[in-house]
């Protein structure tokens, strides 16, 4: 075989050199999926479709008892795909090399980590602490975090899969609250023959902000999208057909359309940084009584002054007789089609990590999963980590490359 030195194909950052000393053969993975602990947490990360197609694969899938209930998921289904349900949690992470879950390990479950595991789950950046990243690394797990599984596309996909399902979730949300039952102005979004429909304005020009424009839309309401990105505004306009009204997102414009909103959406956010927060008190309590504000970014601090983090168990409060919905995790409500959605995402991931026979091996083909490694052979590896807990960090492509 001639080989070209200046031809050294790129397959995320292996070389050529490194294509001819990767094995070829496949190995058969030990995948643990345990029930979720978190408070309100009802996702998990595999269907029973999912662990069927990774266990025809050649894969292990080990479910803890009734981790699928609140997704509508029975032990039932996942026997009959071929995984084994496990009658504790303990069993699963003990029977398992992969942990794949969706909220990151609760600090019960931190003790249940065995050495050497790999750890695929949600970050949650504003509730981590330097406690838990120290422990990952004593333990030497592999860990890839849902936020930063980032695409050759620049996108992240499950990152992107949940702000859809939160965009659209919080039109519903606020249809509801509109009722009067609830406490609302007895109005409907969509209006009817010979009365006008409601306002719905959408601070943010984001995917979750699309999404709820595109929901506001087919209930039949008139829509505002207001940002201070215009490259997004134009983006947005255009993949809607114009069907929304945009504006800058500053104080005159914010005020004015406040007075006339019947449903807040706060989808305002900067990546890695805290939300900002465009609406003022004054401007809240300018609102109509009984009109809604659904903050869907309040686990980034919310865009909203007035808003506070609440619970699906109590997920509304008032303030200047205005309704607040500030429940962090929105696609939880819907767990059966989040789940789907993870899933979809998610199973393909470990298959790849089982065709190029093992978590390192794939590391190396693999730019989305790459880039979602925090935590690689003892070592923090994202800067952005590195510089919230003032730790130090290595790259990770040069870990792999010195195969340390």
């Amino acid at each position: 075989m001639d080989i070209n030195p200046l031809e050294t194909e790129q397959i995320g950052i292996q070389t050529l050199e490194k294509r001819l000393m990767k094995s070829e053969s496949n190995i058969s993975l030990k995948i643990g999926v345990p029930k979720e602990v978190s408070n309100d947490e009802r996702r998990i990360c595999l269907t029973p479709g999912g662990a069927s197609v990774l266990i025809a694969n050649g894969h292990e899938v080990f479910i803890e008892q009734d981790a699928g209930a609140e997704a509508n998921f029975t032990d039932e289904e996942f026997a009959d795909a071929g995984a084994e349900i496990a009658l504790s949690i303990d069993e699963v992470y003990k029977k398992s090399d992969m942990i794949v879950k969706v909220a990151p390990p609760a600090d019960s479950e931190l003790e249940l980590l065995k050495k050497d595991q790999t750890l695929l789950s949600a970050l949650h950046l504003g509730n981590t602490t330097e406690e838990f990243i120290d422990l990952l690394i004593k333990k030497n797990i592999t860990a890839i975090g849902f936020e930063f599984i980032k695409g050759e596309d620049k996108e992240f996909p499950i990152v992107r899969m949940m702000h859809e399902i939160t965009g659209s979730m919080s039109l519903q949300i606020g249809a509801h609250y509109l009722e009067k039952t609830e406490g609302g102005q007895g109005i409907m979004l969509g209006g009817i023959s010979g009365i006008p429909p409601a306002t719905v304005v959408i601070l943010g020009a984001g995917i979750t902000a699309e999404y709820a424009a595109r929901t506001a839309l087919g209930y039949g309401a008139q829509v505002f999208v207001m940002d201070n990105d215009l490259a997004k505004l134009r983006h947005l306009e255009n993949a809607l057909d114009r069907r929304i009204i945009t504006a800058t997102a500053n104080y005159q414009y914010l005020s004015s359309a406040l007075q006339y909103a019947d449903v807040v959406i706060g989808a305002a956010m900067f990546e890695g940084e805290r939300a900002p927060v465009l609406v003022t008190e004054p401007m809240v309590a300018s609102m109509k009584p009984g009109s809604v504000i659904v903050d869907t970014v309040i686990d980034q601090g919310g865009c909203i002054a007035t808003s506070r983090a609440t619970k699906h168990s109590k997920p509304t409060f008032m303030a200047h007789d205005v309704i607040h919905y500030c429940v962090p995790n929105i696609p939880s409500n819907v767990a059966r089609t989040a789940t789907y959605a993870l899933n979809n995402v998610i199973v393909p991931y470990l298959l790849a990590i089982g065709d190029a026979g093992g978590i390192r091996e794939c590391l190396w083909t693999n730019t989305a999963l790459r880039n979602g490694t925090y935590i690689y052979k003892k070592h923090l590896t994202k800067k952005s980590l590195s510089k919230i807990f003032d730790m130090p960090y290595r790259e990770i492509e040069m870990l792999i490359a010195s195969q340390i």
